[in-house]
């Protein structure tokens, strides 16, 4: 199928931009909370390169961060049989971060208790495959091991059958009971709690100068809105209301991930589950006021417009503030190791006598890049000065 991205929304593509470095180093933090003492052999991060993606030696990379990881000679595991082997694992201040980490998301198993029935109540069956909710796991904010952490609880909620034992990975999720409490979606929500207590309807996050896309949404609108969580979706006849659920579907679903953002290949693998067309990816460039598509990555990511403020998250998970806290202190182990490794490069320029002539050089390029940075911030306030001129 043909996709296309909508127009460039700077913001959102902020909002989008992430580090192939920092998704690493989480990698590297998950495989070392699989060992009680929280260290392992480098040899072992070393033998994974190539699934990361990466080359070069494994103790260059974790030198990279040294406010995050801590490279000793000794036996990991704490049996001490690994004699001298080099060996890595956290640092203080990084061990720290990961407990308020894991701290946070058992804070969050009821919500993710919530979320999790939510996502079935959404599904044809109330059921999902489990193999195909690994898909939903990191949007819905899951941790891996979600199954043993939220079930035993919970018997009188969910249920893991397997309906085809002769098959391979098709354990299915199911909800036993359905949970009135919760069959209420974001727009219903927000229409409760309006104080004119308006019907419930979408609500358009463009600016006004989109009149068209305003336009569209009002006449979308026009229709009464209907629930994501009906159990009569399957009788809905007309293209037009079929369309109008699926909209409400993609809406809830997003609002439910931590990040309001979800990849359109992963929406588009639960097409059967959730009443969804063929065509989902063109249905989400017909709704630029409710979904922005971003082909950054060469990865297209539905976005809930309506999630974002700027480029910042309106509601902060928990859980995602404690990930942020780690990606900061990755930014600032990266940083210090920039700044020292620039030092060293200093000195052995100046042993080869040569930084004399680089350090005025490195004077005389700041002060352009200062004088030319003023200039432009001097142009930007003319421009919108004599912009708001012509609209009085």
């Amino acid at each position: 199928m043909a996709r296309w991205s909508s127009p460039k929304d700077p913001a959102l593509e902020a909002a989008l931009r992430r580090n192939r470095r920092w998704i690493v180093n989480n990698q590297i933090k998950r495989l070392l909370l699989r060992f009680p003492s929280r260290t392992a052999p480098v040899r072992l991060l070393q033998s994974r390169f190539k699934t990361l993606d990466l080359l070069g030696r494994a103790a260059n990379w974790l030198r990279k961060y040294p406010s995050c990881f801590d490279l000793f000679h000794g036996g990991a595991g704490g049996d001490g049989d690994g004699g001298e082997e080099a060996c890595f694992g956290f640092t203080k201040r990084m061990a720290a971060l990961v407990d308020a980490e894991e701290a946070a998301v058992a804070a969050s198993e009821p919500a993710m208790a919530d979320r999790l029935a939510r996502v079935l109540m959404l599904a044809r069956g109330r059921r999902l495959q489990v193999s195909k909710l690994a898909a939903l796991r990191g949007p819905l904010g899951l941790p891996d091991d979600y199954l043993l952490r939220l079930l035993p609880a919970r018997t009188d909620l969910f249920r893991l059958a397997n309906p085809y034992p002769h098959r391979r990975n098709a354990a299915e999720l199911e909800l036993l009971r359905w949970v009135p409490s919760l069959a209420v979606s974001s727009v219903e929500a927000a229409a409760a709690s309006a104080a004119d207590s308006s019907a419930p309807r979408f609500t358009c996050s463009l600016p006004p100068s989109w009149a068209k896309s305003h336009a569209k949404m009002e006449e979308f609108n026009s229709t009464p809105y209907i629930s994501p969580y009906s159990e009569r979706w399957a009788a809905i006849g007309t293209d037009a209301d079929a369309e109008k659920r699926a909209v409400a579907v993609v809406h809830e679903l997003l609002s439910l991930t931590l990040w309001k953002k979800m990849s359109v290949l992963k929406l588009e693998h639960f097409r059967r589950e959730f009443g969804l067309p063929e065509d989902t990816a063109r249905m989400l460039h017909r709704h630029p006021c409710l979904f922005y598509v971003s082909n950054r990555y060469k990865i297209h990511t539905v976005v809930l417009r309506e999630g974002y403020e700027g480029s910042e998250l309106r509601e902060k998970d928990p859980v995602v503030a404690a990930k942020d806290r780690l990606g900061e202190l990755m930014q600032e182990g990266l940083h210090e190791y920039n700044q020292r490794r620039r030092s060293e490069n200093l000195e052995k320029k100046r042993r080869r006598g040569e930084i004399e002539i680089k350090e005025e050089e490195e004077e005389d390029d700041e002060e352009a890049a200062r004088l030319d940075s003023a200039e432009k911030r001097e142009e930007r306030r003319k421009f919108y000065k004599n912009l708001e001129n012509i609209d009085k």
